[in-house]
């Protein structure tokens, strides 16, 4: 089955075919750091690195590029707010992203342009808009001028003769039209500024990915991404600048993510309902998180709320129990055995090859789990059937390493779950290690009476123990 991709810009599916042959080039809109992440910018950012991630699975040879936005009006407000150099506040929302991201097991992209790395590149598109009469200087103000793009609306579906301008159309009266939108802003009093030729200033929003796409993957590439709300304008607005300019195709291929609600509502500061990542984590362990935003399609929007999440969190627990069942009862190493992959692994790859429907992809490890556990279930020491389970295992694996789950040792998983189920109880973890370890010495000088005492005592704390072969492990009752 050949891969297909649904694409913004035809709003139909096609089948992808990179400009290269098994080569991808990739360009997914970063953060404008000047918050926390909340669970929108996680949802972004997980979906494309599971889309980089099977693609190299596929063994494509994928450049990825994601930026951040690190000179901005929202930028500029927030460090005057908090009296901070706006610079040195960019860098540690930048250093909080990563820390967040690294949680969630999201991979580094391969090169993480920053826009005040790049005054020069933006620089010299803007003087080629304005030497192609596609942009125009006005009251110290570049604007490009969108009647000059005859093409302009072709990702939105939007006609700028039907348009009136919204909420994010920047209303100036020295623009020609009210949807021309600002390459480059003069300088104002307290601001970050670079010298340009038409004086001190700094990039508009839109102007920046065109740059930095330029900059690593050429005039066009193959895959340009980011969350619907980028869609129009600054999708949008991409396009016209880039193609003005250079003459060519921008993007082949416009995949766009739907959005995060909270507790059915839209997530909007309006409503104060921003669920910040790190938050999150405190009560969540990642893989429970990233396996929530993978269990509904990219592009449908999802619901966040706990009882989501609970139900997330039971189902990542079934597939670690059943790596806990063939590492213990089927005696199968768990691992990715080299092999061209079982059928699970072709069903899976057919859901990923379908617009990366991970949704369907997540009902695989399911359908895997119910027939391994049915299996085993059944008995029998056969060698065929310890190799039916081998390759399930490993099909299971590379499952997990696509959607970035099951990345953990099982015993390793177990005891972080059980540390994050704490905050609803009244014991911490140095506690219960120290009750634990005290009934093991108790057991191995024979003291029962002792051992028992631990035992219940922990219980009625809601601390299970269980006693295996490799030692003695804790869990948060449920």
């Amino acid at each position: 089955m050949a891969m297909r991709i649904y694409n913004t810009l035809t709003k139909s599916k096609q089948t992808f075919e990179p400009m290269v042959p098994g080569q991808v080039k990739m360009y997914v809109c970063g953060p404008t750091v000047y918050d926390s992440c909340h669970v929108g910018h996680a949802r972004s950012v997980v979906v494309f690195d599971v889309v980089v991630r099977y693609l190299r699975a596929m063994e494509y040879q994928v450049t990825y590029i994601r930026n951040f936005t690190d000179v901005d009006d929202k930028i500029i407000k927030r460090a005057n707010e908090v009296g901070m150099d706006a610079r040195r506040l960019a860098e540690t929302y930048i250093d909080e992203f990563h820390r967040d991201m690294d949680a969630l097991n999201v991979m580094r992209a391969d090169v993480e342009p920053k826009v005040t790395d790049h005054i020069g590149d933006i620089i010299g598109i803007v003087k080629t808009l304005v030497d192609k009469k596609a942009a125009y200087l006005a009251g110290g103000d570049v604007f490009f001028a969108v009647e000059t793009f005859r093409e302009y609306g072709k990702l939105s579906g939007r006609k700028l003769a039907d348009m009136v301008a919204g909420s994010r159309v920047e209303i100036n009266p020295n623009k020609r039209n009210p949807f021309d939108f600002v390459l480059w802003k003069a300088a104002k009093p307290g601001e970050p500024s670079w010298p340009s030729p038409w004086g001190e200033g700094r990039p508009g929003w839109h102007i920046e990915c065109s740059a930095m796409s330029n900059r690593f993957l050429g005039h066009t590439f193959d895959i340009h991404g980011g969350g619907k709300d980028l869609i129009f304008p600054h999708h949008e607005n991409e396009i016209a600048q880039s193609e003005a300019a250079h003459g060519k195709r921008f993007a082949r291929y416009w995949m766009h993510n739907g959005f995060v609600n909270i507790d059915n509502r839209k997530m909007s500061k309006s409503l104060n309902n921003f669920l910040m990542v790190k938050d999150i984590l405190k009560s969540y362990h990642p893989e429970t998180v990233r396996l929530f935003l993978l269990s509904s399609h990219y592009r449908s929007p999802i619901d966040f709320s706990d009882l989501n999440l609970k139900t997330s969190e039971k189902a990542l627990d079934k597939l670690y129990a059943l790596l806990t069942r063939l590492d213990q009862e089927a005696d199968c190493a768990v691992g990715d055995n080299g092999s061209f992959g079982g059928a699970y692994w072709k069903n899976f790859c057919e859901a990923m090859d379908d617009d990366f429907n991970t949704a369907k992809g997540v009902g695989m490890l399911f359908n895997l789990v119910k027939e391994a556990n049915r299996i085993m279930d059944a008995g029998g020491e056969s060698a065929k059937t310890k190799g039916t389970l081998a390759g399930m295992a490993a099909d299971l694996m590379r499952m997990g390493r696509v959607l970035g789950i099951l990345q953990q040792p099982w015993q390793r998983f177990f005891e972080e779950r059980s540390k994050s189920r704490l905050q609803g109880v009244s014991i911490s973890p140095e506690t219960i290690d120290a009750l634990v370890a005290e009934r093991i010495a108790a057991r191995e000088n024979r003291d029962w009476e002792r051992a028992d005492k631990i035992r219940n005592q922990l219980e009625k704390d809601g601390i299970l123990l269980e006693d295996k072969p490799d030692g003695t492990h804790w869990k948060v009752a449920t």
